[in-house]
């Protein structure tokens, strides 16, 4: 690994003046046409489907110029026939100047990084965090209220699993929100999120409904279940039909300003009666992913001023140190990884899913 270089794998690693810096640089992008990064390669490397963030990257990468190349999903490479994450990123850096990364497993992006040479850019790793789509949504939000403090903000669905929803969180910490977290108990954010806030007075209310508070929103952010991260279909359908947003039970009862964002994929939690009312910026925001993904390949690449390579935490390695994540990279067989612990005040953490 290159001490020097700066990846993007949380937000928890930026500051307030960085993350309002990635948003002014894409503006400021969005207004030229320069090709930032000609004779690069971008490598997309997704292990797990993705529509909106895997070619929004490459519509990015293209526009600014640059060449891409990668896969979609584990079917067709090497994967298959056993070769296990950490081989498949020592190879592909060669390959490329910049790697952007989708994997099932939490902290695979953080494991890359520690590999690769290369800058490497978190494009969702199982239910941890998804950095550009927060970085998306607050340059959403932004454009629209022309600031991202003190914002009433609610989410709503499936907060324990949905990454972007924890993003979100570690972002907008530094702009004095008040959170409203709405989903059933089996679904709700987990319990590390709410202490974080809790350490930082930030304001937060637990609903197993919206309609209580909804004339409170400014922003409502909407999340699909997640089927793919259930272990059966069974417990999949007691929460699937959870919440559904319709023209009835919100135009005329919220905000007239107030913003509802999603994501995407939806399923049927919004209905498409929606789609048409001045609430819904849900495919504005996905449109938003171009000028925030060229931003960010062209700042970790220094083509902007430099994003400053940052390392404060504290590691052991190899130390009895195990983490109990399940879904946590280091916790696959095949990919023979050294566990490592974060040590913050006195507690021990995962070095590579942060938990």
């Amino acid at each position: 690994m290159r001490e020097n270089k700066r990846d993007i794998i949380t937000l928890r690693e930026f500051d307030k003046e960085e993350i309002l810096y990635i948003l002014h640089s894409a503006l400021k992008i969005s207004q030229e046409s320069e090709p930032l990064l000609k004779s690069h390669i971008i490598s997309t490397l997704f292990f797990e489907p993705s529509t909106r963030t895997r070619t929004s990257f490459q519509t990015a990468a293209l526009r600014l110029g640059a060449s891409v190349n990668g896969f979609d999903s584990s079917s067709g490479i090497s994967v298959q026939k056993g070769e296990n994450f950490s081989d498949t990123i020592r190879m592909m850096e060669y390959y490329s100047d910049c790697l952007v990364i989708r994997s099932p497993h939490d902290g695979a992006a953080k494991l890359a990084s520690t590999l690769s040479s290369k800058p490497v850019i978190n494009a969702g790793d199982g239910v941890n965090q998804h950095p550009s789509q927060t970085l998306l949504d607050l340059y959403t939000i932004l454009e629209e209220k022309q600031t991202l403090e003190n914002l009433e903000i609610a989410c709503v669905g499936d907060l324990k699993n949905g990454r972007t929803v924890h993003s979100l969180i570690e972002a907008l910490k530094h702009f004095s929100p008040k959170l409203y977290f709405i989903a059933p108990e089996s679904l709700q954010i987990p319990q590390k999120y709410l202490e974080k806030l809790d350490n930082l007075k930030i304001s937060y209310e637990l609903h197993s409904e919206f309609e209580s508070t909804l004339e409170n929103y400014d922003v409502l952010y909407m999340t699909r279940v997640q089927k793919e991260r259930f272990d059966s279909e069974v417990e999949y359908e007691k929460v699937a039909h959870s919440f559904q947003l319709t023209k009835e039970n919100i135009v005329g009862k919220c905000k007239s300003d107030m913003m509802i964002l999603h994501p995407l994929p939806r399923i049927e939690e919004i209905a498409r009666d929606l789609d048409d009312t001045p609430h819904a910026f849900y495919f504005k925001q996905a449109g938003n992913g171009i000028p925030i993904r060229k931003a960010m390949l062209a700042l970790v690449l220094g083509k902007y001023s430099k994003l400053e390579a940052k390392n404060s935490d504290v590691v052991e390695i190899n130390t009895d140190f195990k983490c109990h994540n399940a879904r946590c990279i280091s916790n696959v067989k095949t990919e023979y990884v050294a566990h490592r612990a974060i040590i913050k005040s006195g507690n021990k953490q995962c070095f590579f899913c942060e938990k």
